[in-house]
Protein backbone atom coordinates (compact mmCIF):
# COMPACT_ATOMS: atom_id res chain seq x y z
CA UNK A 1 0.00 0.00 0.00
CA UNK A 2 1.03 4.04 -0.33
CA UNK A 3 -0.40 5.70 1.86
CA UNK A 4 -0.29 9.86 0.82
CA UNK A 5 -0.62 12.60 2.45
CA UNK A 6 -2.65 15.00 0.69
CA UNK A 7 -1.29 18.58 1.00
CA UNK A 8 1.80 19.63 -0.12
CA UNK A 9 1.84 16.16 -1.51
CA UNK A 10 -0.54 15.42 -3.90
CA UNK A 11 -2.26 19.34 -4.05
CA UNK A 12 0.76 21.74 -4.39
CA UNK A 13 -1.06 23.64 -1.41
CA UNK A 14 0.53 23.86 2.28
CA UNK A 15 -2.59 23.08 3.43
CA UNK A 16 -6.77 23.15 2.88
CA UNK A 17 -7.56 24.75 5.66
CA UNK A 18 -4.91 27.57 5.04
CA UNK A 19 -6.27 27.74 1.86
CA UNK A 20 -9.47 28.68 3.47
CA UNK A 21 -8.17 31.05 5.70
CA UNK A 22 -5.97 32.93 2.96
CA UNK A 23 -9.34 33.66 1.19
CA UNK A 24 -11.31 35.35 4.16
CA UNK A 25 -7.80 37.34 5.25
CA UNK A 26 -7.99 35.52 8.44
CA UNK A 27 -4.82 33.99 10.34
CA UNK A 28 -4.92 31.27 12.56
CA UNK A 29 -1.42 31.23 13.74
CA UNK A 30 -2.39 31.99 17.98
CA UNK A 31 -5.18 28.65 17.24
CA UNK A 32 -2.11 26.63 15.55
CA UNK A 33 0.40 27.77 18.49
CA UNK A 34 -2.22 26.87 20.72
CA UNK A 35 -2.22 23.45 18.96
CA UNK A 36 1.25 22.24 18.64
CA UNK A 37 1.67 23.36 22.43
CA UNK A 38 -1.15 21.30 23.23
CA UNK A 39 -3.47 23.74 24.60
CA UNK A 40 -6.16 22.51 22.57
CA UNK A 41 -7.26 19.62 21.18
CA UNK A 42 -7.96 18.61 17.02
CA UNK A 43 -11.42 19.22 17.86
CA UNK A 44 -11.04 22.92 19.34
CA UNK A 45 -8.44 23.70 16.66
CA UNK A 46 -10.97 22.96 13.81
CA UNK A 47 -13.70 24.83 15.41
CA UNK A 48 -11.35 28.02 15.99
CA UNK A 49 -10.80 27.91 12.43
CA UNK A 50 -14.00 27.54 11.19
CA UNK A 51 -15.56 30.50 13.97
CA UNK A 52 -12.83 32.84 11.98
CA UNK A 53 -14.37 31.42 8.71
CA UNK A 54 -18.41 32.17 10.27
CA UNK A 55 -17.15 35.71 11.65
CA UNK A 56 -16.51 37.33 7.75
CA UNK A 57 -19.57 35.12 6.52
CA UNK A 58 -22.05 33.90 9.24
CA UNK A 59 -23.81 31.62 6.11
CA UNK A 60 -21.25 30.34 5.10
CA UNK A 61 -21.54 26.66 3.63
CA UNK A 62 -20.05 23.67 2.43
CA UNK A 63 -20.63 24.35 -1.10
CA UNK A 64 -18.80 27.52 -0.62
CA UNK A 65 -15.86 25.84 1.20
CA UNK A 66 -15.90 23.13 -1.88
CA UNK A 67 -15.90 25.95 -4.63
CA UNK A 68 -12.88 27.90 -2.53
CA UNK A 69 -10.91 24.83 -2.11
CA UNK A 70 -11.28 23.83 -6.21
CA UNK A 71 -9.22 26.51 -7.19
CA UNK A 72 -6.59 23.54 -5.03
CA UNK A 73 -3.21 22.88 -7.27
CA UNK A 74 -2.67 19.38 -7.95
CA UNK A 75 0.77 18.47 -8.09
CA UNK A 76 2.53 17.64 -11.34
CA UNK A 77 2.05 13.80 -12.12
CA UNK A 78 -0.42 12.64 -9.23
CA UNK A 79 -2.69 10.90 -11.57
CA UNK A 80 -0.12 9.05 -13.23
CA UNK A 81 1.55 7.77 -10.33
CA UNK A 82 -1.55 6.25 -8.67
CA UNK A 83 -1.76 4.61 -11.79
CA UNK A 84 0.94 3.35 -12.41
CA UNK A 85 1.25 1.60 -8.38
CA UNK A 86 -2.48 0.54 -9.22
CA UNK A 87 -1.00 -1.36 -12.37
CA UNK A 88 1.36 -2.97 -9.98
CA UNK A 89 -0.64 -4.12 -7.83
CA UNK A 90 -0.67 -1.40 -4.76
CA UNK A 91 -2.83 -0.34 -3.33
CA UNK A 92 -3.73 3.56 -2.60
CA UNK A 93 -5.05 6.16 0.15
CA UNK A 94 -4.70 9.09 1.30
CA UNK A 95 -4.45 10.16 4.74
CA UNK A 96 -5.02 13.98 5.62
CA UNK A 97 -5.91 15.61 8.22
CA UNK A 98 -7.14 18.63 5.82
CA UNK A 99 -10.56 18.95 4.67
CA UNK A 100 -12.39 16.06 3.08
CA UNK A 101 -13.99 17.69 0.63
CA UNK A 102 -10.69 18.66 -1.56
CA UNK A 103 -9.19 15.31 -0.18
CA UNK A 104 -12.42 13.05 -1.75
CA UNK A 105 -12.71 15.36 -4.87
CA UNK A 106 -9.27 14.76 -5.53
CA UNK A 107 -9.03 11.09 -4.58
CA UNK A 108 -11.86 10.65 -7.17
CA UNK A 109 -9.68 12.78 -9.58
CA UNK A 110 -6.67 10.43 -8.64
CA UNK A 111 -8.25 7.33 -8.59
CA UNK A 112 -6.98 7.10 -4.88
CA UNK A 113 -9.31 3.45 -3.45
CA UNK A 114 -9.46 4.89 0.20
CA UNK A 115 -9.38 8.96 1.41
CA UNK A 116 -9.53 9.28 5.06
CA UNK A 117 -9.98 12.92 6.11
CA UNK A 118 -11.53 15.69 8.33
CA UNK A 119 -14.93 16.80 7.69
CA UNK A 120 -17.09 20.05 8.44
CA UNK A 121 -20.89 19.71 10.25
CA UNK A 122 -23.69 21.91 8.58
CA UNK A 123 -27.27 22.06 9.00
CA UNK A 124 -30.13 20.60 6.47
CA UNK A 125 -29.22 23.87 4.54
CA UNK A 126 -25.28 23.11 4.08
CA UNK A 127 -24.67 26.10 6.31
CA UNK A 128 -21.68 25.17 8.66
CA UNK A 129 -22.39 24.36 11.85
CA UNK A 130 -19.04 25.63 13.51
CA UNK A 131 -17.16 22.34 14.40
CA UNK A 132 -15.50 19.75 12.38
CA UNK A 133 -15.59 16.04 12.20
CA UNK A 134 -12.46 14.26 13.13
CA UNK A 135 -11.59 11.21 11.81
CA UNK A 136 -7.28 12.04 11.95
CA UNK A 137 -5.87 13.77 14.38
CA UNK A 138 -2.57 15.37 13.22
CA UNK A 139 -0.70 14.25 16.08
CA UNK A 140 -1.42 10.36 15.39
CA UNK A 141 -1.96 10.46 12.07
CA UNK A 142 -0.64 6.12 12.37
CA UNK A 143 -3.59 5.63 14.03
CA UNK A 144 -5.62 6.13 10.98
CA UNK A 145 -3.24 4.82 8.64
CA UNK A 146 -3.53 1.38 10.86
CA UNK A 147 -7.50 1.57 10.40
CA UNK A 148 -6.83 1.74 6.43
CA UNK A 149 -4.48 -0.90 6.48
CA UNK A 150 -6.68 -3.06 8.48
CA UNK A 151 -9.27 -2.62 6.22
CA UNK A 152 -7.34 -3.26 2.98
CA UNK A 153 -5.26 -6.73 4.85
CA UNK A 154 -2.11 -4.42 4.38
CA UNK A 155 0.49 -5.42 6.50
CA UNK A 156 2.50 -2.49 8.33
CA UNK A 157 5.85 -3.40 6.48
CA UNK A 158 4.29 -3.53 2.72
CA UNK A 159 3.41 0.00 3.36
CA UNK A 160 4.97 2.81 2.09
CA UNK A 161 4.40 6.54 3.97
CA UNK A 162 4.34 9.47 1.85
CA UNK A 163 4.37 12.73 3.09
CA UNK A 164 6.10 16.32 3.88
CA UNK A 165 5.66 17.66 7.40
CA UNK A 166 6.46 16.59 11.20
CA UNK A 167 2.33 15.59 11.53
CA UNK A 168 3.63 12.33 8.95
CA UNK A 169 6.25 11.27 10.68
CA UNK A 170 3.67 8.96 12.83
CA UNK A 171 2.40 7.20 9.71
CA UNK A 172 6.49 6.83 8.41
CA UNK A 173 7.25 4.94 11.86
CA UNK A 174 5.01 2.62 11.40
CA UNK A 175 5.19 1.78 7.55
CA UNK A 176 7.49 -0.12 6.30
CA UNK A 177 8.82 2.97 4.51
CA UNK A 178 8.30 6.42 5.09
CA UNK A 179 9.21 8.93 1.95
CA UNK A 180 9.54 12.82 2.60
CA UNK A 181 8.38 14.33 -0.40
CA UNK A 182 9.30 18.45 -0.97
CA UNK A 183 9.22 18.26 3.14
CA UNK A 184 9.03 21.49 4.85
CA UNK A 185 10.53 20.89 8.23
CA UNK A 186 13.19 18.76 9.78
CA UNK A 187 11.24 16.59 11.57
CA UNK A 188 10.22 14.51 8.07
CA UNK A 189 13.56 14.48 7.02
CA UNK A 190 14.88 13.04 10.13
CA UNK A 191 11.88 10.64 10.27
CA UNK A 192 11.94 9.39 6.82
CA UNK A 193 13.60 6.72 4.87
CA UNK A 194 14.52 8.72 1.96
CA UNK A 195 13.81 12.30 0.86
CA UNK A 196 12.82 13.49 -2.21
CA UNK A 197 12.94 17.64 -3.86
CA UNK A 198 10.99 17.61 -6.60
CA UNK A 199 8.13 18.91 -8.83
CA UNK A 200 7.01 15.44 -10.18
CA UNK A 201 5.16 13.18 -7.48
CA UNK A 202 6.10 10.32 -10.45
CA UNK A 203 9.81 10.79 -9.08
CA UNK A 204 8.94 8.53 -5.83
CA UNK A 205 7.65 5.78 -8.24
CA UNK A 206 11.44 3.89 -8.05
CA UNK A 207 10.83 3.52 -4.60
CA UNK A 208 8.52 0.62 -5.40
CA UNK A 209 10.32 -1.05 -8.00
Amino acid sequence: MAAFDLDGVIVAERSSWEWVHRHFGVDNSESLEAYCSGKIDDQEFMRSDIAMWKEIDPDISLAKIKEILMGARIVKGAKETVEKLREAGVKTCIVSGGIDLLAEHIGEMCGVERVMSNGLTADLNGRLLGDGILRVELRDKASALRSVMAEFGVRPERCAAIGNSWVDVSMFKIAGYGIAFNPIDAEAIKGADIVIESDDLRDILPCFE
